[in-house]
């Protein structure tokens, strides 16, 4: 049997002791219904526990959090965090986040326009002191803007993700990174068509964007994330420092491969921190669905605006991106989303846009995704969610 960590719970408050009895057994009764055997069972990993679906995909570990009610609902972690030492995952676990290190810089961004230090809409080459968008027949006429960059419509045509680094081994800085300079193992960002005339996505253009935000604001990224972000949200357990601190890395989940076993390296570093680079926890994560929610349901969250919030969650018209989250719709409801994957990495995040619930699942394999879908089908379903199509996997 996979181990889990004790039940995290985030209870409402309740008027006396009876009343958050009946909410301990309701959180306890749905998680019974999510580690179960599915009912109606449709095939595929139905019939399976939670525990089986783990074992079918090799998967060490998985930690989740479930937001109700614009609240953390419960938080639990099940497995390894690494298959070597026997280290259990629990709720106080970091994984990597991968990709959803896009939408908490996007937070940033936005909240450095917010305070009136930079214009979303402003040429980027007027924000930027280190480097610059080469000018040519793409960029010559529209210029490339921090809002272009956010949402994968600024014509940038690196497509690549980041394969990170072996920790100890030289890493690039972020315009080695952009320039395709070495130490960087990826290729040059270069702008293929001018801004606002499609969608691609690309990592490189959220390093152009970390940079322009640094050196507007004058201070390393992580510290300003984390003084905007991270800690107005609570989010203690939540890091974009690259390679990862001491204080950081006793609680941190080892990557492994898509058959459970342990790599060389317990995981990857990430200096292009703003588009790969974010350690977390499901329940610091939420804590920023959380906002997203709270705020675009006005009047103000504890970071955003209403207005600021609806710029995110407002598409560029350009398919479903809006600034670092995706949004869109699933049956009856309007969602946003992100995902993440990094090496030996993956995790999801996702929330509904007015109703005040979703959950963030973080897993330490490259096999995550099968038991990243299956448990956002069970969840949706025990909690009776607007639809989230389910594929049955095989």
């Amino acid at each position: 049997m996979v181990p889990r960590a004790p039940l995290c719970l985030a209870l409402v408050l309740a008027s006396g002791p009876g009343a958050l009895l009946a909410q301990e057994g309701e959180v306890a009764a749905l998680i019974a219904r999510i580690e179960a055997p599915q009912s109606p069972n449709r095939g595929g990993l139905d019939g399976l526990t939670l525990t089986e679906v783990m074992q079918r995909f090799r998967l060490p570990a998985v930690s989740i959090a479930v937001v109700k009610d614009f609240k953390i609902h419960w938080a639990r972690a099940y497995g390894i965090a690494d298959v070597e030492t026997g280290q259990l995952a629990d709720t106080a676990t970091i994984f990597q986040a991968g990709s959803i290190s896009k939408p908490v810089f996007a937070m940033t961004a936005v909240k450095v326009a917010q305070e009136g230090r930079l214009s979303l809409d402003a040429d980027v080459n007027t924000l930027l002191r280190s480097w610059q968008v080469p000018r040519n027949a793409s960029t010559g006429e529209q210029p490339v803007t921090l809002r272009s960059l956010l949402s994968h419509t600024s014509g940038a045509d690196d497509g690549f993700g980041f394969p990170g680094y072996n920790p100890g081994d030289p890493q690039p800085t972020l315009v080695q990174i952009l320039s395709g300079e070495k130490p960087s193992n990826v290729g040059a960002v270069r702008f293929g068509r001018p801004p606002y005339t499609g969608f691609k996505y690309s990592g490189g253009g959220l390093v152009l964007a970390q940079l322009a935000v640094m050196d507007v604001v004058g201070r390393p990224f992580d510290a300003i994330a984390r003084d905007l972000v991270l800690a107005p949200l609570g989010m203690r357990s939540s890091t974009y420092e690259q390679p990862l601190p001491a204080a950081f890395a006793g609680r941190a989940a080892r990557g492994h491969s898509g058959g459970g076993r342990r790599m060389g390296a317990p995981w990857h570093d990430y200096p292009e921190q703003s588009a790969a680079g974010l350690w977390s926890t499901p329940s610091d994560l939420a804590r920023f669905l959380i906002e997203m929610q709270r705020a675009i349901r006005g009047p103000a969250g504890a970071v955003l605006a209403q207005g600021a919030a609806r710029e995110m969650l407002t598409p560029t018209g350009i398919g479903e991106q809006g600034l670092g989250l995706a949004i869109k719709q699933q049956g009856e409801g309007w969602y946003f989303s992100h995902s993440g994957s990094n090496w030996n990495f993956r995790a999801d995040l996702v929330g509904h846009l007015r109703k005040g619930y979703g959950v963030v699942i973080m897993t330490n394999s490259e096999n995550g995704w099968g038991v990243i879908v299956e448990l956002e089908a069970r969840i949706a379903a025990a909690y009776n969610w607007d639809s989230l199509h389910k594929p049955i996997p095989r």
